[in-house]
């Protein structure tokens, strides 16, 4: 009896040891954890990053039993371990942004604030560095590390939608396709529409329409007297086209079946949107459809035959598809529609001269005997009229865009070939001024 009870007392003893040793190996994690984070916290002010992230990840398999405060601190010196002031790799400074998101999280449903700011503040910083190492990149035409940069940029700052436009734009040129392909159907799936406000004037010399980056960046150009007319517009959605580049990507990829259902889902909610009509139809058109693609452009004519912009890209369609004389009624209506529309009447110059490359093919295959001089004379003719078919629409576009130099160094040249000297002159002093920009 006496030894049954000795056994209980000294369990009873034995559970209060236990709890005494868990108690105090709590205490020296805790006191670990704090030495830690201090050193955490020393190395980041001296710029030793290195240091920084090994005592991060001494401490992180204990942090989650710790309190709210001392959480908000770890994930916060975390997240400026990892970002390590800009110099982080990619891995590191995604997890930098999670770190941060974290922080503002734990502090949130605390309701005691004490690193929010200060993590605003760096988010800041680093959205900004994003955005100029994307410019950067941008500029020095490395195109994957700007697409980089300006995901970073959306993933910091989710509420810009735009970066993330930009980031599968430089994908696409960079020819990362799989990555442009994600960020596209990520942008699809937000239902991202990306219409933005353009403030614009009529530049004095040039007679162009040039955009501002803001109204009073137009204002006082147009005060100062070398812009005239300012206008605001809206820019068309980037929705079509985002469906447009995904589609086209899968038919890059071989995968006409996701093609053809991308266009099909967006044209099934918006069944009068004409860009997407218009994408539709080039779809089909790279796939060989030929038939399919005319009889969407018969559908886009239909719905809006007095539109100059759907005429126009009704053109340039029937251009790329060598419907050459289709190509040429489009233009032709748009500027029905819109006198002005310098690009129709350019575009005309361009699909009336296309037809002298199938002339000077058969002139060059043709031989010597009578027949052959005969057949050589009259296509030489043919070319002549060609020139002088286009020389209308080249004087048109000249005088709507007195700067384009391409249209003046063709009409140059045509005046050349057809003999029409005093012509000829003028439009080589024309070509001289535009090049030295007087």
């Amino acid at each position: 009896m006496n030894n049954h009870k000795y056994s209980i007392q000294r369990s009873i003893v034995n559970k209060k040891q236990l709890a005494v040793a868990l108690a105090l190996l709590a205490g020296s994690f805790t006191y670990a954890q704090k030495n830690e984070l201090k050193d955490a916290e020393k190395a980041i002010k001296s710029g030793n990053y290195a240091d920084a992230k090994t005592a991060i990840n001494s401490a992180e398999s204990l942090i989650s039993g710790t309190d709210s405060k001392t959480q908000a601190k770890f994930y916060f010196l975390k997240g400026q371990a990892l970002y390590a002031n800009g110099t982080g790799s990619e891995a590191d400074i995604e997890q930098a942004i999670e770190s941060l998101d974290k922080v503002k999280a734990i502090e949130s449903a605390d309701g005691k604030v004490k690193y929010s700011s200060d993590v605003d503040e760096m988010k800041q910083q680093m959205l900004n560095g994003f955005l100029t190492d994307a410019n950067s990149a941008l500029e020095a035409k490395d195109y994957m590390k700007s697409s980089k940069g300006f995901e970073q940029a959306y993933r910091m700052s989710p509420q810009d939608t735009l970066y993330l436009y930009y980031a599968a734009s430089t994908a696409v040129t960079a020819k990362d396709y799989d990555t442009s392909l994600e960020y596209y159907e990520e942008l699809r799936d937000l239902g991202y529409e990306g219409v933005e406000t353009e403030y614009t004037a009529i530049n004095k010399a040039s007679n162009e329409v040039e955009t501002f980056g803001s109204a009073s960046l137009r204002d006082i150009s147009v005060k100062a007297g070398t812009h005239i007319k300012p206008s605001v517009r809206k820019t068309d959605p980037k929705s079509a086209e985002i469906i447009k580049n995904i589609a086209l990507i899968y038919v890059s990829k071989g995968d006409t079946e996701k093609a053809i259902e991308a266009i099909d889902d967006a044209r099934k909610q918006n069944p009068d949107d004409f860009n997407l009509l218009l994408t539709e139809a080039n779809l089909h058109l790279k796939m060989g459809n030929k038939e399919k693609f005319k009889g969407l452009m018969q559908e886009a004519t239909v719905k809006d035959p007095n539109n100059p912009e759907l005429q126009y890209n009704l053109g340039v369609i029937s251009a790329e598809a060598g419907e050459t004389e289709a190509a040429k009624a489009y233009y032709k209506k748009a500027i029905e529609l819109d006198p002005g529309y310098v690009d129709a009447y350019n575009n005309l110059a361009v699909v009336t001269l296309a037809g002298e490359q199938s002339i000077i093919e058969e002139m060059n295959g043709l031989g010597n005997s009578s027949a052959d001089n005969r057949r050589y004379d009259e296509l030489k003719e043919q070319r002549m009229q060609l020139y002088r078919d286009a020389v209308p629409y080249l004087e048109k576009t000249l005088q709507l865009k007195p700067n384009n130099l391409q249209a003046a160094q063709t009409l140059m040249n045509i005046y050349s070939a057809i003999g029409d000297t005093d012509n000829y002159k003028k439009m080589k002093a024309k070509v001289e001024a535009i090049q030295s920009g007087n």
